[in-house]
């Protein structure tokens, strides 16, 4: 046992942890703050969220503190996992009590049995020593530091490492492996070997974890500073080809009459490290990952081109509502969002050529939309060359880019229009019930107004409808009006 460092003693002089230390006392409950909240404290790190665990009956701890708050707190008891919480309002905190237990695992499940333990015990069932750490509350050994495992040693060597046997601890939860790659990724420490071959060993236990639980790690680690830590380490260890496949198969380098191509596994994770230093925007990043996963499908040999991958976007493209249906990624407008961007990546560039015209731009704003702007910073994060000189080049080309999409935007205002007239319209002028000739003259009004032929203005659609529809042999309302009255004179 030793002293914590004072300013971790005096962080846990705030009241909280002095009422829950006298709740403890006067059940006489032995009572610690445990986990990832103690990790947080001794790396500087915010952290909102407190595990609290005691030597009895965490339930009845948790609803004295509640109490003792009053109106300042909502208490909360899950009773499946036999644990409670106590959101304290005015601290914006979140206090999750337990009882210290020991658990068994059967083979086919994440979810142990669990039986009332010790303090030891509880600390033996955490996933990494990091997370093993514990700081007693009661009153006579209030910051006592509790460290069984030399978690905080671990935490000065930047390590992490299980506190028993890796292969139970993986087996028993294999979603432990997914959250070491994440606390890799998040907070820059290394797997220690032995846990990282256990993971290796392990990796097929993840058919057990429901999707929805290897998501929120994903995202986690998506968002982390330089997430391709995380989804190296993904891939190292296996863990990565039973998630998403697309991505593993963007590995490699292929060599065909001493031509070869780049390895796209390592472009994608430079385009999203590179994302990461000006987005926080977890779609933006989950389309910086997707956005070539089309390239392993459309790559061919030309003896005169060398390696091409005509199409990939729109082959990547048709590929996401697979992998959003099999991951239980939400198949909402952020489909939709990383769907346009995927299949919009490659328009920027052609844009940026002195002659490119008006239309272009219009149409690239109106496919784009709202998602312009986050369009553009994928497309300059997918600058991954080591040429400074290209770089600097194709940096220039986007400003380029950029500044004709404000320039056409603010002169036409494309962006979201709806065309001055509408199917239901079309169908009232020409007495026509719903089918493909409706769908053509809509097209027909937004190309005239894309490709500058016509304003986006009622009366310029109305004239040039009537006259397409001339073309097309129609007679539209109007003109049948008129051909009465000129008959009736």
């Amino acid at each position: 046992m030793e002293i914590l460092p004072s300013y971790i003693e005096e962080k846990l002089t705030a009241p909280i942890f002095k009422m829950i230390g006298e709740a403890a006392d006067a059940l006489g409950l032995e009572t610690y703050v445990i986990g990832g909240f103690v990790r947080d404290l001794l790396l500087r790190r915010p952290s909102k969220d407190i595990d609290v665990v005691a030597v009895g009956d965490g339930i009845a701890l948790a609803q004295a503190v509640a109490k003792r708050l009053g109106r300042k707190a909502q208490f909360a008891f899950f009773k499946n996992y036999g644990t409670a919480q106590v959101k304290f309002r005015e601290e914006k905190t979140e206090i999750e009590f337990v009882g210290a237990r020991r658990e068994s695992y059967t083979r086919d499940s994440r979810n142990p049995v669990v039986e009332p333990g010790t303090l030891q015990e509880d600390q033996n069932r955490r996933d990494f020593t990091i997370n093993a750490m514990a700081i007693c509350l009661n009153g006579n050994r209030f910051g006592e530091f509790v460290d069984p495992f030399n978690g905080l040693q671990d935490l000065n060597d930047c390590r992490l490492k299980t506190p028993l046997d890796p292969d139970i601890t993986f087996s028993d939860d294999p979603l432990r492996m997914l959250r070491a790659v994440r606390f890799a990724s998040q907070l820059g420490f290394d797997i220690v070997s032995e846990t990282f071959e256990a993971i290796e060993r392990n990796a097929p236990r993840l058919e057990i974890i429901s999707k929805e639980r290897i998501v929120e790690e994903l995202n986690k680690i998506v968002l982390s500073p330089r997430p391709s830590v995380g989804f190296e380490l993904l891939e190292q260890t296996g863990l990565l080809q039973l998630i998403l496949p697309e991505l593993t198969a963007l590995k490699g380098i292929e060599t065909k009459e001493g031509i070869g191509h780049k390895d796209n596994f390592s472009h994608t994770l430079a385009v999203l490290d590179n994302l990461a230093r000006t987005t926080d925007d977890l779609w933006l990043r989950w389309s910086a990952l997707f956005h070539d996963i089309g390239k392993p499908r459309v790559k061919r040999f030309d003896p005169k081109l060398g390696w091409t991958f005509h199409g990939h976007e729109y082959k990547g493209m048709k590929m996401l509502k697979p992998i959003f249906q099999r991951m239980k990624f939400p198949l909402d407008d952020r489909l939709r969002y990383v769907e346009t961007l995927v299949s919009l990546h490659m328009r920027p560039i052609a844009l940026s050529d002195e002659e490119v015209t008006d239309s272009a731009i219009r149409r690239l704003l109106f496919d784009a939309s709202d998602t312009v702007e986050d369009l553009m910073l994928l497309c300059e994060a997918d600058i991954t060359s080591k040429n400074p000189d290209k770089v600097r080049q194709f940096l220039h080309n986007f400003k380029v880019v950029r500044s004709k999409l404000r320039e056409i935007e603010e002169k036409d205002r494309v962006r979201n229009f709806q065309p001055p007239i509408d199917g239901l319209q079309i169908m009232e002028m020409f007495d026509l019930p719903p089918n493909r000739t409706v769908g053509e003259l809509k097209t027909a009004i937004k190309d005239a107004i894309l490709d500058g032929v016509i304003p986006n203005e009622y009366d310029a659609a109305h004239a040039f409808l009537v006259q397409l529809a001339q073309e097309k042999g129609l007679n539209s309302t109007f003109q049948v009006l008129v051909a009465s009255k000129n008959s009736s004179i």
